[in-house]
């Protein structure tokens, strides 16, 4: 489970700070997908990235499983089982993918155990096991992959940012096999079918927490939301 307790982030612009995130405050539940949307610029990424380590809070507390991690740095998260697969993939020259696989598992998988983590996210295993994941991939193929490898560490807490950029309908079709039992799933998304499949969704406006609770409730809400706001314009 992840806590988030007043979490704020600004930037330095010239003289004054901007505000990205404000006084955040929700919880990320274990055995629970929980969607974050909402437009460019509201902060979900940025949040995402707080969670993980990557960027640290301005003020404000990030409890993992009832421990405080706020001053915990990317590996020390990593290992406590934080798991972050990024929007835009990092390849990797010279090492094949059922190098990384194992890598990302840290254990010796035989071919089989490897080539399961490629079906789940729609890949013909024998085809890709033994290829370079460098930039021959095409993004879909790429952003996959990652999404393998991300299953491979089997942490407790999983971050996808936007796991559907660059793919196609797979990732509505099949994302039912990516999500397992008790583990914390955070789902970074713009798609109503993604969101339709989470169990939770917040939804930021320029920093702030505007909606957050059942996702069949909160797609009512935010669906009116938006009606109103284009009647509005």
């Amino acid at each position: 489970m992840i806590e988030l307790k007043n979490i704020c982030y600004s930037v330095k612009d010239g003289e004054k700070d901007k505000v990205i995130l404000d006084n955040i405050s929700c919880t990320f539940s274990n055995d629970c997908v929980t969607a974050i949307t909402g437009q460019n610029g509201s902060g979900k990424s940025t949040l995402t990235k707080i969670i993980m380590g990557i960027i640290t809070p301005t003020s404000g507390k990030i409890f993992f499983n009832n421990i405080d991690i706020t001053n915990m740095s990317i590996d020390e998260r990593a290992r406590m089982g934080l798991t972050y697969a990024f929007q835009q993939p990092i390849t990797f020259r010279g090492i094949t993918i059922k190098e990384l696989i194992d890598i990302a598992s840290n254990e010796d998988n035989s071919i089989s155990k490897a080539c399961e983590y490629l079906s789940k996210v729609g890949i013909c295993a024998k085809d890709y096991i033994n290829r370079e994941f460098d930039k021959t991939l095409s993004g879909g193929e790429q952003k996959r992959i990652e999404l393998a490898l991300t299953l491979a560490k089997k942490g407790k807490c999983i971050i996808f940012d936007e796991p559907e950029a660059g793919i196609d309908l797979w990732s509505f079709e099949r994302l039912n096999n990516i999500f397992e039992k008790n583990i914390c799933y955070i789902v970074v998304s713009h798609q109503t079918r993604l969101l339709e499949r989470a169990n939770k969704v917040l939804v930021l406006e320029k920093g702030k927490v505007k909606m957050y609770g059942d996702s069949s409730k909160i797609i009512k809400n935010l669906s009116s939301y938006q009606c109103k706001r284009i009647t509005e314009a």
